[in-house]
This record gives C-alpha cells, structure tokens and sequence, in this order.
C-alpha cells in the first residue's frame, strides 16, 4: 500500500468513526432506548456510552486534519491551491469540533453531574441540548460526506 492510500485511508475511517457513530446513535440507539428504558435509566445508559464515543471522537478530531493536511499537501501543494471543496470540507470540520467540543465539555458534564445528583429534570434538559448539537453534527457531518463523494463536480 502506498503512504498515499493509508493515509487516505486512516482519513476515511476517522469520517467513518465520527460521523457513523453519529448517525448510530442518532437513528438506531436513541429510539431503541427511549422504547426501553425508563428517563432514569435512560440518562444514566447515555453517561455510560457518551464518554467512550467521545475517546473515539477525540481520536478522530485528530486524525482527520492530520491526514487532510497531509493529503492537501501531498495532492495540492498547500492551502491556498487546494480546490473549494477542500476548504469547504475544512471549514465544515472546524464546524463540526466546535460542535463536539460544547457538547464534550459543557454539556456532557452537566449531564453527569445531574445523573449523580438524580436530577432527572436537569438530565432530561442536558441530554436533549446535546441531542439537538449532535443531531446539527450529525447534518454537518453527511453534507462532507457529499461533498467529499462529489468532488468532482464541485
């Protein structure tokens, strides 16, 4: 494999891990949760899987402008040659960690904090602001997607 293709490739599956996550657990766990579980429980099986994705999320934030720089300047000769999709996708990536980043470190601890509280109320609230950030995320996230699946033509 070329140094080319796996960094192409760490760069795809970071995407993959971040923004497949999202829709995971946007479209598939959410509702599976919500059928099952009542609201405390409910909160306290987000406090467990929120902060593992998060590992997963943080390793991506890296990998992804890491690879991208590198396949910028391998492909590009830098920034300022690359085509307007690239520094739309990059755009949307800092977009998309300022995101994450209100959601990691504000309202994920204001969630663990009503959880261990047992205030299921300020939970609720919590929980549904981060619902709402990850779901824009989650948007965010599918339009680079596109784009990257349409850059061709863009």
């Amino acid at each position: 494999m070329s140094p080319v293709a796996f960094v192409y490739a760490l760069h795809v599956l970071a995407a993959i891990v971040w923004v497949g996550g999202m829709f995971f657990a946007w479209m598939i766990l959410r509702p599976a949760v919500i059928a099952a579980l009542e609201g405390p429980a409910r909160l306290k099986l987000w406090l467990q899987v929120l902060p593992r994705f998060f590992v997963w999320v943080w390793c991506a934030v890296i990998m992804l402008p890491v690879t991208g720089i590198g396949m910028i300047n391998i492909n590009f000769s830098g920034f300022q040659t690359a085509p307007r999709y690239v520094q739309v996708m990059m755009g949307l990536y800092v977009v998309m960690v300022a995101l994450f980043l209100r959601v990691s470190t504000l309202n994920l601890p204001q969630l663990r904090k009503a959880v261990l509280a047992e205030q299921w109320a300020e939970g609720a609230a919590a929980l549904g602001g981060m619902r709402r950030l990850v779901g824009i995320n989650l948007m965010v996230g599918v339009a680079v997607v596109a784009i990257a699946a349409i850059r061709p033509m863009f």
